[in-house]
This record gives C-alpha cells, sequence and structure tokens, in this order.
C-alpha cells in the first residue's frame, strides 16, 4: 500500500469514528429530553418510577375537582378504565373543567399521585390531544365526533 492510500485510509476512518461519536452524543441528549405519554391504564398496569417525568393525559373525572388552600388543586384523570389522582399548584386553563379532556406534564409522587407541573385543556369542543383519543379508542370509550 502506497503512503497516499495509507493517509486516504486513515483520513476515511478518523470520518467514520468522529461520524460515530457524534451520532451517540445526538441519540443521547435527544433521550434525556424525550418525555413519554402515559394513560391512566398504562400507569396501573406498568411500575414507573417515582420522579420519571411524563406526559399523563385523559379526561377529568367529574366531581374529582376539588380547590385547597391557594392555587392548589387536586382532580382524578381517567381513560374509562383507570383512574390516577393529580394535584397540581398554579393557575389552571381558562377551558379545564370536568368531563374534557386534558394533557399534564409532571411525575408520579408519594402513593401514586401524579404531581403535575403543566395542565394543557383542549381549546375548542372539537379538539382533542391526539394521544388522549388513542388512549380513549384503546379503552373502548371514544366515540366519533366527541366522547
Amino acid at each position: 500500500m502506497t503512503p497516499k492510500k495509507k493517509r486516504r485510509l486513515a483520513f476515511a476512518a478518523a470520518l467514520v469514528a468522529v461520524g460515530a461519536v457524534l451520532a451517540v452524543v445526538v441519540i443521547y441528549g435527544l433521550g434525556q429530553n424525550t418525555m413519554y405519554f402515559r394513560s391512566p391504564t398504562d400507569i396501573a398496569e406498568a411500575r414507573i418510577a417515582p420522579g420519571v417525568a411524563f406526559r399523563l393525559g385523559g379526561l377529568v373525572q367529574t366531581g374529582s375537582v376539588m380547590r385547597g388552600p391557594g392555587a392548589q388543586v387536586r382532580f382524578s384523570i381517567s381513560d374509562g378504565k383507570s383512574i390516577v389522582p393529580v394535584t397540581f399548584h398554579g393557575v389552571l386553563p381558562a377551558l379545564f373543567r370536568e368531563g374534557q379532556g386534558v394533557v399534564t406534564t409532571g411525575a408520579l409522587g408519594a402513593g401514586g399521585i401524579f404531581e403535575a407541573r403543566e395542565v394543557l385543556a383542549k381549546h375548542d369542543e372539537k379538539y382533542m390531544p391526539p394521544e388522549v383519543v388513542d388512549s380513549l379508542k384503546r379503552s373502548g370509550r371514544w366515540k366519533e365526533g366527541g366522547v
């Protein structure tokens, strides 16, 4: 092998190595920032460690909204099969109400209570977050044209 071919081969090998390192860094970075969606049934069936951030979606259970001192709110989210109690400290969206679809961001706390950092409510009567629709379809509670 000539010295010119050896240099080309070394350059190609270095280029492949740098590309592999960059790919690993990008994949690791994306994995750290991925937030998975879970339904109440997913939480009931799987063991999710406390403190692991994810999104929880479903319908606000009728009769479950209780306001505490300050901006503390407790409510339950259901997908028709399972129910997850939620606590939230803050201002709820204006469209938040019982029987409506919501997606919350947070983590499970002590006793299986979901501690929400953010609550998102649907923005009109025809919109339902796609994750909530999929969850309701899996549970058999979804009816075309609404819930």
